[in-house]
């Protein structure tokens, strides 16, 4: 598969990304830059911080774009049914929506091969690293733990979205053994993923990183999640691994509650979409964005063609909420109300002039203000905004949910889902007139509206094997549910994406095509 090959790896570790605080020298003595090679590059820490910022760069491949008016992570939201969209140009994001997706659009392409490149700079930075001498050692284990968690969130989504997957852990060049690599079975994978966010725990990470670089708050916090996914669907491992996701995710929820200043919900919903809050309180882990390197991806949620920015009309509207999703909302609650949860059907000309009616809903969760503009806020028109990995509001939910599968609702488990319901300004319904049942899918609710458009749903849908329905707010089985947007059922088969061709092309020992796509 070319995507291992190392040649293409070492471009980027000249300067990495800037974004994270990892410099790179002037110059290197060791070689000229044009003769650097992975074998004489790991030879002072400087080029271990280097290699690390390359691995935090490669975070964004998953979102970069897509050919016209589209972005990779649209993957993650158009088959889910809660979003639509007001273009019509791309056809593999038509595909998705419509739920007749194959190995050969381009957005499964791109997915897989942004996360085997974030993988193979990791396993090139964690063969080579340990070598590096003089080194302080603190330093090493912290730069080693960092690119471990960083390959855990790959893994994980490579097994949450395909299955099987080739499992590569060493660096890998054409004359490799296992170039061509088979797929390994799905509980090898999560034993990686579980592996490696336990060493990256123990790496002396800080509680939280203002930078952006991993913290022990978002290890503990993707370990809840990775235990969480274990108990549900495929794996079904069930008691045991909801008590360790709950018993995890309390770490955290603990930590907060002895230190709200440093983890916490942020009180207004659009802290949640402000660069000034980037990577602080409630933002636990998030992908890194400055316009210098890279601007903000979400923009596809901006409506299409009208003057919602200092740029007048644009935008694509290529990912906007369905009507009946932002419908289903409970009166009252904050996040749907205009411009101050996290929709908007109004908004002023060009960013600061007159308001006027959008004629329709639209995500307002990663709408940055300052680089748009709003009333009496010149725009930098530099989208700086960070896209969201993991806030702390998933944590209280994960924490409530596993909790709930394992003793049914306590105070505790009760508390975090209140905690989250509070903040919407609705009333929540007292513990004793919940059961095991209902509580269950009260949480599973929160996690459709809060998490709602941070390309989390549709893990939610794999693992559960259920979707929320919007007119009877309760949850259908996975398969057979009609999508609103599209008004197609999801099958079986749709619980996989399908391996891309290209890939299966390269590399005959990916067959078979996961069920129910066509081989070629």
């Amino acid at each position: 598969m070319k995507i291992y090959k190392l040649r293409n790896l070492t471009k980027v570790f000249l300067c990495g990304v800037m974004l994270l605080g990892a410099g790179c020298k002037d110059h290197l003595d060791e070689a000229p830059p044009s003769n650097l090679t992975p074998d004489n590059f790991y030879t002072i820490p400087d080029h271990a911080e280097a290699a690390l910022a390359a691995v935090y760069a490669d975070t964004r491949l998953v979102y970069d774009g897509s050919g016209i008016f589209s972005s990779t992570w649209q993957m993650l939201e158009a088959p889910t049914g809660i979003s639509t969209t007001e273009t019509g140009q791309n056809s593999d994001l038509n595909n998705l929506y419509g739920l007749i997706y194959d190995g050969n659009t381009g957005h499964i392409a791109n997915y897989w091969n942004g996360l085997y490149r974030l993988i193979a700079q990791s396993n090139l930075l964690l063969d080579r690293v340990p070598a590096i001498t003089p080194m302080d050692e603190a330093q090493k284990k912290k730069i080693l733990g960092e690119a471990k968690f960083l390959r855990a969130w790959a893994y994980f989504r490579a097994v949450q979205l395909w299955g099987d997957v080739p499992l590569i852990t060493k660096p890998q060049t054409i004359e490799s053994e296992d170039f061509l690599p088979s797929r390994a079975p799905k509980e090898e994978v999560y034993n990686l993923i579980v592996e490696d966010l336990k060493e990256a725990e123990a790496a002396g990470l800080p509680w939280m990183d203002a930078t952006g670089r991993a913290s022990q708050a978002a290890v503990k916090s993707m370990l809840a999640k990775v235990y969480l996914t274990m108990a549900g669907f495929p794996l079904q491992k069930g008691a045991s691994h909801y008590k360790l996701a709950a018993d995890k995710a309390f770490e955290v929820v603990s930590y907060a509650n002895a230190n709200p200043g440093t983890i916490n919900l942020f009180p207004t919903y659009l802290d949640v979409h402000k660069e000034s809050t980037e990577n602080r309180l409630e933002h636990i882990f998030m992908i890194q964005y400055n316009n210098l390197v890279a601007g903000n991806p979400m923009e596809n949620m901006y409506p299409n063609f009208k003057p919602v920015t200092y740029s007048g009309p644009g935008g694509t509207g290529s990912t906007i909420p369905t009507v009946a999703f932002y419908n289903s909302y409970e009166t009252g609650d904050l996040r749907a109300k205009n411009q101050e949860g996290y929709f908007y059907t109004t908004y002023y000309t060009n960013g600061t002039g007159a308001e006027f009616q959008l004629g329709a809903p639209y995500i307002f969760k990663h709408f940055n203000q300052t680089s748009a503009g709003a009333p009496g806020l010149t725009p930098t028109r530099n989208n700086n905004l960070n896209v969201p990995v993991i806030r702390y509001a998933e944590v209280l939910l994960i924490y409530a949910e596993a909790q709930n599968e394992v003793t049914g609702p306590n105070m505790e488990a009760y508390n975090a889902l209140k905690k989250v319901r509070d903040r919407a300004k609705l009333a929540t319904p007292a513990m004793g007139t919940f059961n095991q049942t209902s509580f269950r899918e009260a949480v599973w609710r929160e996690r459709w509206y809060e998490l709602a458009y941070e390309q989390i749903t549709w893990f939610d849908m794999v693992r559960l094997r259920k979707v929320f329905n919007e007119t009877t707010k309760g949850f259908d089985n996975f398969v057979g549910h009609v999508n609103k947007n599209s008004n197609k059922p999801l099958q079986e088969k749709h619980l996989l994406f399908p391996l891309p061709t290209p890939e299966r092309r390269n590399n005959p020992n990916l067959s078979p095509q996961n069920p129910g796509y066509p081989e070629f």
